[in-house]
């Protein structure tokens, strides 16, 4: 089989963005009774010295390559339209309700390339990803009480980050470097979460502090991660991998939380697992007979 070296790099960054998010999502749970726009905060404040560091080191600086600059704004505004709104969802839903909604962003990205990036996923392309994300729906198993409000919410979480992630890929399209990206974003939405933070500000504890700090780093993690999936190889090859979130989550949630997953749960592990595995193995067949042709 031929393997393609763009889309094994962006696999892996995808893989490694997954755990760094669900590191994430760890310490916010564990930082407790903490304002939502707080946690929001600090989920980009850290990636975004990281960014700042990085880019010091190089001989652009911040420069934006030209071009660029249009694209990353949207990135930016749909990124932070699809953070706030996500942890709105979390704020007002049950944790896997506002999971589930948020793992819709894959199957946004997808329907997003098509007129941002002009590709054209395949039906397999397609059926895979709406199988893998009715695997996070048996995962999630939502309960039927909830209100509208925060459930269009995560909704739009999950499109504003599956579009996002379509403006990363154009942006990588375009040379764009990582550490640009990701300090945009990262500045743009703290920017915009300052004033709400203020409003609404709790003094934290040392350990509160400590695992915000944490969260921070990893979301920094899985931020420069995802940004580079997405230039590495296109949404319709990789997004299913995002769906691993979820498996890392609930590791995480048995070891440290003592959460034992139901067979709902694990039939959607299997589920995601199954379809990641056969969809990678179809676009290498399928790519290997197309070169042969």
């Amino acid at each position: 089989m031929k393997f393609r070296s763009n889309d094994a790099k962006g696999i892996a960054c995808i893989l490694l963005a997954a755990l760094g998010f669900s590191l994430m999502t760890f310490f916010v749970k564990l930082s407790g009774d903490v304002p939502t726009i707080e946690k929001a905060f600090f989920r980009n404040a850290f990636a975004a010295v990281i960014a700042a560091v990085s880019l010091l080191r190089t001989e652009e600086k911040f420069k934006i390559h030209k071009g660029c600059g249009k694209y990353i704004f949207l990135r930016c505004l749909f990124g932070t339209t699809g953070l706030l709104c996500n942890f709105y969802a979390i704020d007002h839903l049950p944790l896997a309700d506002s999971n589930m909604l948020n793992k819709l962003s894959p199957f946004f990205a997808i329907i997003a390339s098509i007129p941002i990036l002009k590709e054209k996923p395949t039906k397999v392309d397609i059926t895979t990803t709406v199988i893998a994300f009715f695997g996070v729906v048996l995962i999630a198993h939502p309960s039927r009480d909830v209100s509208l409000i925060p459930t269009l919410a995560g909704v739009i979480g999950g499109a504003g980050a599956g579009i996002a992630y379509s403006y990363v890929r154009l942006l990588g399209q375009k040379k764009e470097r990582t550490p640009i990206i990701v300090l945009c974003f990262s500045l743009f939405s703290c920017l915009v979460a300052t004033p709400l933070m203020i409003a609404d500000f709790k003094p934290l504890s040392p350990s509160q502090l400590a695992c915000l700090i944490a969260a921070g780093i990893s979301a920094a993690l899985g931020q420069f991660s995802i940004t580079s999936a997405y230039r590495f190889s296109p949404a319709k090859r990789i997004s299913v991998f995002d769906n691993t979130q979820v498996v890392f989550s609930a590791i995480l949630g048995l070891i440290f939380f003592g959460e034992i997953p139901v067979p709902l749960s694990i039939a959607g592990y299997i589920v995601i697992i199954g379809m990641s595995i056969f969809r990678w193995y179809y676009n290498l067949h399928h790519e290997e007979d197309g070169s042969r042709r």
